[in-house]
């Protein structure tokens, strides 16, 4: 019981931390506005994360972007067999990057990215019906690149570096649908891992073939995340041997999958078209291997079972004023999570996007970057059914009906 109750605790957290639950798109104002397209465009600093090659392209010695979002999303569960229903009320999530390049020569251009793709926060209403699979969760992932990018000719061109990221989570349920201490207070594990540091790499090319078309490829590498020495904290565990909990630590290996992206842009006159397609290699997501300290509790080998995604991208500008550029822009993204997997933890379908924004240039050198996103994930029917208890499979069912407003602003410098 131990075994079960201890790995789906640990699947759980570290499921959305770093897996596709919540793969945050705001890495960038000016793209985000666009349908978060930007591996083939040249516009500023923020194609540090959407394609390096392109920084060698940028017209000014120095570019630098730096901004932030707030994420609101709402989720509604609802079982109308049992009559059960629940929501979300969790804190606003504030992903934000930081991207510069400076140009060495005519021909190589270095750069630095700081983003966080991975990072959010759910809260469900206290003791709802799927509070043994979450209550909480608490969770960020930092990613820092060095970057270069080598200008081949006026046509052609490379670039990329090496990606260190470091992650955390905080995760809390309940141990079982029943079990409390002798004053009813409902027997719950907190989870706790921070520090968890890994290396990756990122390459990519931009082709622009003739004036005002460009071609672009961008491709991230797998990550492989080791939680090392993470806690698991017991509470409320009646004094009883039916019920052993003391708290431990816990290893595990955790895989953030590969994305490919591909893209173009047209410029005609004071228009830009844009289009990217994203690849992310979920399939590598199979199971996830737990060693636990305590060795009375036996190591667990948890099937996922995630799938390949795609997304598609599309984004418009146009100049407006000399001082004014408009954005707009649309994606469809396909969820990784498969049937039968869908977990509370990460309740998230197909989802569509809606963007847009404006750069509005408050000096030659200055500029603020607006945008927003509402994103709508598709309402599903979808269970979990790999919860067990009392040697009993436990299926726990419902309809899911997420949403997200998600706003953000940013500066973008150039000297």
């Amino acid at each position: 019981m131990k075994k079960v109750l201890l790995s789906t605790i640990i699947l759980l957290a570290t499921a959305t931390v770093f897996a596709g639950g919540y793969r945050v798109s705001t890495q960038g104002q000016r793209a985000l506005a666009m349908g978060h397209t930007g591996v083939a465009v040249v516009n500023n600093a923020e194609l540090a994360f959407f394609n390096p090659a392109g920084l060698v392209y940028l017209e000014n010695k120095l570019n630098v972007a730096v901004g932030a979002n707030a994420v609101f999303s709402d989720v509604v569960w609802q079982n109308e067999a049992f009559g059960q229903s629940a929501q979300t009320d969790s804190p606003v999530g504030t992903p934000l990057y930081l991207y510069a390049s400076y140009q060495v020569t005519d021909w190589l251009t270095a750069g630095v990215a700081v983003y966080t793709p991975y990072g959010s926060s759910v809260e469900w209403e206290d003791d709802w019906a799927g509070s043994h699979l979450v209550n909480n969760i608490e969770l960020a992932a930092i990613f820092i690149q060095p970057l270069v990018s080598l200008k081949l000719s006026d046509y052609f061109s490379i670039g990329g570096g090496p990606i260190y990221v470091t992650g955390s989570v905080n995760f809390n349920r309940n141990l079982n649908r029943t079990l409390t201490d002798l004053d009813g207070n409902r027997s719950n594990v907190t989870i706790d891992a921070s520090g968890v540091n890994a290396w990756g790499w990122s390459g990519s090319f931009m082709f622009n073939p003739f004036d005002g078309f460009r071609l672009g490829v961008n491709y991230r590498s797998e990550i492989i995340l080791d939680a090392e020495d993470g806690d698991a904290d017991f509470e409320n565990i009646p004094n009883s041997p039916a019920t052993p909990f003391a708290d431990t630590t816990f290893d595990a290996s955790l895989p953030l999958p590969a994305e490919f992206t591909v893209g173009a842009s047209y410029e005609y006159d004071k228009w830009l078209f844009s289009f990217d397609y994203n690849r992310a290699f979920w399939d590598v997501y199979n199971s996830l291997d737990i060693d636990f300290a305590d060795e009375s509790i036996p190591d667990s080998e948890n099937v996922r079972n995630y799938k390949n995604s795609n997304t598609f991208r599309f984004g418009l500008q146009y100049q407006a004023l000399d001082k004014l550029t408009l954005r707009a822009g649309y994606y469809f993204d396909e969820s990784p999570v498969q049937a039968g997997f869908f977990a509370p933890e990460t309740p998230r379908n197909d989802s569509n996007g809606y963007t847009g924004g404006l750069t509005f240039n408050v000096t030659d050198h200055i500029a603020i970057d607006a945008a927003f996103l509402y994103l709508r994930f598709e309402e599903i029917d979808a269970s979990y059914d790999f919860y067990v208890e009392n040697g009993q499979q436990v299926p726990f069912e419902g309809t899911y009906k997420s949403s997200a407003f998600i706003p953000g602003l940013g500066v973008s410098f150039n000297f």
